[in-house]
């Protein structure tokens, strides 16, 4: 993504989720890299992955509300193993008709909660990559969004331009997002998505491995709905989807909400089914 909204908030993850401010945050997107190789999504799923390229020129302008309180994370009590480098993965093989769309989690509850009725009426399952703050702020969310059949993912505590910061920090946006995610759902969820840019350096990549993520999930379709161009537009951004790609979305616009069902029109008239993240990247 090129332009989303980090949200902000000083937290320790040895305590007790307690009183917790909100902050909208709504992410963006760059233009969809070529794509090389093959790798796994989990210990087992088949996906095509990216180098990491230089982010001078893909990282997304951010604002915060700075009227949001501090928002302690959770401590989790599930031992996450630490491993290798995660390995970033732009889209599926393609072996079959299936494309995943993926939602950015923040934003106005009520307009993420309207998406959410349009793919329940449609009965799609999507995955929700959400920013830690926005979780924590609405944390009834994720049992709408998990009871509904989608699946969660990790993306970053506050939604800073995570490449510029230090690995520290870096680890601890990961680790905020995860224990909250642990905290409400029993799962740090099934990807890490970087934050502020389409993909990730080498350094975030060999955090969120050891953060417990075996991948960083980017995209290679960017709906383009974080600017707002309205939903005839978003409709067109999406049909550029093929077999085994990874669309970009987000909660908080409602232009998004309005193009929804014409992109699910769309696909369908395709061939193409939407999926989770993880049944489009599983053998």
């Amino acid at each position: 993504m090129t332009a989303d909204q980090p949200e902000s908030g000083g937290v320790s993850r040895r305590t007790l989720l307690a009183s917790i401010g909100v902050l909208a945050a709504a992410s963006a997107c760059s233009p969809p890299a070529t794509t090389a190789g093959v790798t796994g999504a989990t210990s087992s799923a088949v996906a095509q992955t990216v180098t990491a390229p230089d982010l001078s020129t893909s990282a997304e302008p951010s604002s915060m509300d700075a009227s949001a309180p501090p928002a302690p994370a959770t401590s989790s009590s599930t031992a996450l193993p630490a491993g290798g480098p995660a390995v970033e993965v732009v889209r599926g093989s393609g072996t079959r008709p299936q494309v995943a769309l993926t939602f950015h989690g923040a934003g106005d509850p009520a307009i993420a909660q309207n998406v959410l009725d349009v793919l329940g009426s449609r009965q799609v399952p999507v995955t929700v990559m959400v920013v830690g703050t926005w979780l924590a702020a609405n944390p009834g969310l994720a049992g709408v969004i998990s009871s509904a059949g989608h699946e969660l993912g990790n993306h970053t505590w506050t939604h800073p331009v995570l490449a510029d910061l230090p690995e520290a920090d870096i680890q601890d946006e990961i680790e905020r997002c995860r224990d909250l995610l642990v905290h409400l759902t029993g799962s740090p969820g099934a990807f890490f998505r970087q934050s502020s840019a389409q993909h990730a350096t080498d350094q975030i990549l060999r955090v969120a491995g050891r953060s417990g993520y075996s991948t960083c999930l980017s995209y290679d379709i960017d709906s383009t709905d974080w600017t707002d161009p309205g939903p005839a537009a978003i409709r067109e951004a999406v049909a550029a989807a093929t077999a085994g790609s990874v669309v970009s979305l987000h909660f908080g616009h409602p232009g998004t909400v309005e193009a929804l069902p014409g992109i699910l029109d769309d696909l369908t008239a395709r061939g193409l089914m939407p999926v989770t993240a993880s049944a489009l990247l599983a053998p």
